[in-house]
């Protein structure tokens, strides 16, 4: 089962093997709402950062220049957007639902990867799971998974 759940990154198709990142490639739409979620709350911590590139290494079996470049691209894209439709209307063209759960799994997980759920980084989950059609009792089954792996994690949900 966990298998599963975290094999979806690696299956999308596009990557970054080869011909370089393009900016349609679902990828690239994962690690920009991944750096999104995490400047959500205006402070960067580098358990968030760090947790973001350790998804990314390990799904997309990637390292050194090829992670450097799809971090880079993620940062990019996410700063050059406006809104989280673009990279949300990419992962729901290339992911099923249980891929889109599993998505959201791993963003609670950069979320909680400090410790601390802050109210803007539990709104932004909320509008992400929205987008890509990940319904609330799973969304906040996947928080609750994400806190308890968390010592002492810190914040009050808003949907309990």
């Amino acid at each position: 089962m966990l298998e599963r759940m975290m094999s979806f990154l690696r299956d999308l198709p596009g990557g970054v093997k080869g011909g370089g990142i393009s900016g349609d490639d679902p990828r690239v739409a994962a690690a920009a709402l991944m750096y999104h979620v995490m400047d959500a709350d205006g402070v960067r911590q580098d358990a968030e950062w760090d947790r973001i590139k350790q998804i990314l290494g390990e799904y997309y079996h990637i390292n050194g220049r090829e992670l450097d470049e799809l971090v880079k691209a993620g940062e990019k894209a996410e700063q050059e957007s406006v809104d989280l439709y673009a990279f949300t209307s990419v992962l729901s063209r290339h992911l099923d639902e249980e891929g889109r759960i599993a998505f959201i799994r791993l963003m609670w997980d950069v979320v909680y990867a400090d410790g601390v759920l802050h109210e803007l980084e539990d709104n932004t989950l909320w509008r992400v799971a929205e987008l890509i059609g990940v319904d609330r009792r799973e969304r906040v089954l996947a928080r609750q998974e994400a806190a308890r792996k968390v010592p002492g994690a810190k914040g009050t949900p808003t949907d309990e």
